[in-house]
């Protein structure tokens, strides 16, 4: 069984900037750390091949150079390998353009049995990657994935938790799936694994390395523009306060709210 795990760098700290022209997160002096939900995701590709030796991990990120600091993080968890596609042709994507590179890379790799997420990035929180990969791919997809398992020798159950409901999802492979941080709880990367970690192949591929539409990269290939950030400001609201007994402070408030139409 091949495994892919995709996972994003994201910022360490909430000091970010808005580039002024691009209007998207200035990321550049800033430290990075592997976003937190594809940590759960990495555990859970380890799991599996916890239970099957001869399953193989490899990570996969898109991005400058340094997210290869991401992907030794989680070779040093045990992860087999990591592929960074890193090329400016990249820079500025959106989710679209983001996942259609990914979907690519994916293919490249060749053999995969199932593709695993994070629910989401930290960073732009749109959870988006996942499900435009799956359909780029044309495999079945799960999301938000709370318990994962392989229930046959092709096809993998998922319960999925939504915000008031649970479902069961049987995916026939190759699929892609997305989890929830309720998953797992992350292994540390040991001494002895980080150093081993070093010695794991580690490829980077640029933009003539894959087969790619021109068209559909980076800013030029990104159909989400970003018109306008700003913060809202804050509104002044005056209180009236409520005094009197308790059932005097009660009719005050039902006599505000019905002035209100609220009630």
């Amino acid at each position: 069984m091949k495994i892919v795990v995709c996972i994003k760098q994201v910022p360490e700290t909430n000091d970010v900037t808005i580039d002024p022209v691009t209007h998207n997160l200035d990321r550049r002096g800033l430290a990075g750390v592997m976003n937190p939900f594809d940590k759960n995701a990495v555990e859970q590709a380890l799991q599996l091949k916890d239970a099957d030796k001869d399953a193989e991990v490899v990570l996969l990120s898109m991005g400058p150079d340094d997210y290869a600091e991401s992907l030794r993080e989680g070779m040093a968890m045990g992860a087999d390998a990591g592929v960074l596609l890193s090329d400016r042709a990249f820079a500025g994507a959106d989710t679209l353009a983001t996942g259609y590179v990914i979907a690519q890379a994916i293919k490249q790799i060749g053999n995969v049995d199932l593709v695993l997420f994070g629910r989401q990035a930290v960073d732009a929180d749109t959870g988006q990657v996942g499900p435009i990969v799956a359909e780029f791919l044309h495999q079945p997809q799960i999301t938000y994935a709370a318990s994962l398992r392989l229930s046959g020798t092709n096809e993998v159950t998922a319960e999925r938790l939504l915000e008031d409901t649970k479902q069961t999802l049987v995916a026939t492979l190759p699929a892609v799936v997305s989890v929830r941080s309720e998953l797992n709880t992350p292994r540390y990367p040991t001494p002895r694994n980080i150093q081993l970690s070093f010695a794991k192949p580690l490829t980077v591929w640029h933009h003539d390395d894959l087969d790619l539409d021109d068209s559909r990269l980076g800013q030029a290939g990104s159909p989400t523009i970003v018109t306008k950030v700003y913060a809202p400001e804050p509104v002044k609201r005056e209180l009236t306060p409520l005094t009197g007994t308790p059932t005097e402070a009660a009719n005050q408030l039902i006599t505000a709210l019905k002035n209100r139409q609220l009630i």
